[in-house]
């Protein structure tokens, strides 16, 4: 009610009105005649608008209802600042797995023997230089017999039961392992946020200074791996990689625990990625993939 009574008919609105407009100046009138700007003019910017593109929704198989689809981020390389240009579903048995890192160990160490070789070798009693001659007679002393000084009982003698290189540490881990350590390894650095996606691997400069900036604008880290479907890459990216050693570019089919450990961020494209879960998914599912044996005609020299 007493908001009603002050602000009723009695309230002198029109006088307000005609003193204001008496102490408006002439610029402060024409303002009025300016079309102001309204949500359908778009606003002119001298700035390059963001490049976008269409991902289009990937087609997963062998999903689980009851687990949640994983998600990231796909950004560009074309600008040093960081650009979205959507969002890409990841499959959860590659990217959403348990971190075995007892599986993570087993891949790690494999790699790190398998082309492993010992050179370290002892000699033998045949392989010693020595006299022939007995050290002393063979009865009347008490000391025990011996034929000469060649014996490891000696210094200076031969080294019983010694280590005889060049002798390999190769063994190969089996095919299951393998497969389960790359899907840990990834789910790892998704969690980690230490894995990026990106549409294509192409920069507009063969500076390596771009690079460098660019890990640094969105914070990547000091060694970055870029993998790519192809192991071919642009003339700007291989001029630029080769000047940075902590930077380097691996093709899909050469992706290993040790080398995504090994560096600190972990960059995919879009191919990369199809190629990658592609060959996952089908030997986690694929009945012969789990009962393969090693076979010594795989190994290339």
């Amino acid at each position: 009610m007493l908001t009603s009574r002050l602000l009723g008919s009695r309230f002198p609105y029109k006088q307000l009105t005609r003193n204001f407009n008496f102490f408006r100046s002439k610029k402060d009138s024409e303002l009025d005649e300016v079309v102001p700007i309204t949500e359908t003019t778009p606003l002119e910017s001298s700035a390059e608008q963001p490049r976008k593109i269409e991902i289009p929704k990937r087609q997963l198989p062998y999903l689980n209802p009851h687990v949640p689809i994983c998600q990231a981020w796909v950004e560009n390389l074309d600008t040093k600042g960081k650009n979205l240009l959507g969002i890409i579903d990841l499959h959860p048995q590659v990217f959403g797995t348990m971190p075995r890192v007892d599986l993570v160990h087993e891949n790690i160490v494999w790699q790190q023997k398998y082309k492993y070789i010992s050179w370290k070798t002892a000699p033998s009693k045949l392989e010693i230089r020595r006299s022939l001659k007995r050290p002393w007679q063979r009865k009347g002393t008490g000391r025990a017999r011996h034929a000469n000084r060649k014996s490891h009982v000696f210094m200076g003698g031969a080294v019983c039961h010694g280590p005889r290189g060049p002798k390999t540490e190769f063994y190969m881990l089996p095919f299951t392992k393998r497969v389960l350590g790359l899907c840990a390894t990834l789910s790892i650095k998704l969690a980690q946020d230490d894995i990026h996606f990106i549409d294509q691997l192409e920069i507009p400069t063969d500076d390596p200074n771009y690079l460098l900036e660019l890990a640094e604008e969105r914070k990547w880290g000091s060694s970055v791996l870029f993998v790519d479907e192809s192991d071919v890459l642009t003339q700007n990216m291989a001029l630029a990689l080769d000047q940075i050693p902590q930077f380097m570019a691996m093709p899909a089919y050469g992706l290993n625990c040790y080398s995504m450990l090994k560096f600190e961020t972990l960059v995919l494209t879009l191919d990369a990625l199809e190629r990658i879960e592609e060959r996952l998914i089908w030997h986690l599912h694929n009945p012969q993939s789990v009962a393969r044996k090693f076979d010594k005609s795989e190994i290339r020299y």
